[in-house]
């Protein structure tokens, strides 16, 4: 072992034992890549989840139409989906707005109706409903978001009022067109704020009526067969479909939220990084001091042949020393938070809010968290870095000292 590793372990361990500047070192360091890896992992769990949420509702890959696709264009875009080797299934839908009433309660969801046999194939919304079954939904019927069924005092079984925009085009021609009333034949929960407290599914006959569509639609949701690209299956359906209809993957189709979601997570990332910041200003602070103390040590050192780069090579190897110790340290006191992650949160409810409350305003019931193995190699990679870096100051201080005016140094 070269002598300069060798003394730098030996200050560091001085006699076998951890010292005092080491521990703390080490535990400022970890702590600081704990909290790294718990929120990128918390982060990128909410990130996995909401994924899953928009592909279970929407499918990997979604074909809109420019205005409307009447039944020509319709048999043209199924049959390019057709020929797509990586398509495994599309329903056909059409989207809207409406207002919904139930007892003088008013709401404007968003409302999606589809052929409900064909979209078993695609979106597995049995898995999400909470009451009601989906075969019961006809064209009379519909089908509304968890939220939205709480907000209007909705249960299963009643009847609402369902006014349209065809309505007012129809008051423009001197007509009268009264209000649709359905049965609330279901209601389902996605787990996603948006989805859950606006939105209302029925069939698609039902949503062409509503909106005069006739027999036209607004586009089609497609899934993928296991292991296909859903870019490159969007980008092939681009040049096969025809001109007024395109392709967009599950994340285009919400590159706002995407994007919103992925900023929240770089600025977590970005701040936390400051607690590592410290934690090598604070190894800088002490690896000084020890070249302070040793002042005398290091011109002996000198003295008997030793070069500059050695004893700077030295308090180097001490910084990286430490950060290797704290980036282990903190990435087992992440994974192991990480893993009683749900029972922290519940612990943290019963002492504020309660879990039902809990569960009833953040719409989650267990904390989701999906660690990358980028996120890890970018933490351990800036982790040993910085502490490397934190001994760079000492080093230079050490290599300048002169061994004459060292060895007199009091």
């Amino acid at each position: 072992m070269p002598w300069p590793i060798y003394l730098a372990l030996k200050q560091l361990f001085p006699t076998g034992r951890v010292s005092f500047f080491t521990l703390i070192s080490v535990l400022g360091v970890g702590l600081g890549v704990a909290l790294m890896l718990v929120s990128t992992s918390v982060m990128g769990g909410f990130g996995h989840q909401i994924q899953r949420m928009i592909i279970d509702t929407q499918g990997e890959v979604q074909v809109r139409a420019r205005g409307v696709l009447d039944p020509q264009l319709a048999t043209a875009t199924e049959n390019a989906l057709r020929k797509q080797p990586g398509v495994a299934s599309f329903a056909p839908f059409a989207a809207g707005v409406v207002m919904l009433e139930f007892e003088r309660r008013p709401a404007f969801p968003a409302i999606t109706g589809f052929d409900v046999e064909r979209m078993k194939e695609v979106i597995p919304l049995q898995r999400y409903l909470i009451a009601g079954r989906l075969d019961d939904l006809d064209d009379d019927s519909v089908i509304l978001s968890s939220i939205l069924a709480r907000s209007l005092g909705v249960r299963v079984g009643d009847n609402v009022s369902v006014y349209s925009p065809l309505m007012m085009e129809r008051l423009k021609q001197n007509e009268v067109l009264l209000p649709r009333e359905v049965r609330v034949a279901g209601i389902f929960q996605i787990g996603h704020q948006q989805l859950d407290s606006s939105t209302v599914l029925c069939s698609l006959r039902l949503m062409q009526d509503l909106y005069g569509l006739g027999r036209t639609v607004h586009g089609y949701n497609v899934r993928l067969q296991p292991g296909a690209d859903e870019y490159a299956v969007a980008s092939a359906l681009n040049d096969a479909l025809p001109p007024q209809a395109y392709a967009l993957t599950w994340f285009e189709s919400n590159a706002d939220f995407q994007a919103v979601l992925s900023f929240e997570r770089n600025m977590i990332f970005f701040l936390l990084t400051f607690i590592i910041v410290v934690a090598a200003f604070s190894i800088t602070s002490s690896l000084l001091m020890s070249v302070v103390r040793k002042t005398r040590e290091i011109g002996l050192l000198a003295a008997m042949g030793g070069k500059a780069r050695d004893v700077a090579l030295c308090f180097c190897a001490q910084g990286l020393v430490i950060g290797a110790g704290g980036t282990a340290v903190g990435l087992g006191l992440g994974f192991a938070l990480l893993h009683w992650r749900d029972a922290i949160v519940r612990l943290i409810a019963s002492f504020t809010m309660g879990q039902e409350a809990f569960v009833k305003f953040y719409q989650f019931s267990s904390l989701p968290a999906h660690t990358a193995p980028k996120d890890v190699a970018i933490i351990v990679v800036f982790s040993l870095a910085a502490a490397t870096l934190a001994g760079l100051i000492p080093a230079w201080r050490a290599a300048r000292l002169k061994p004459v005016e060292a060895l007199r140094s009091e």
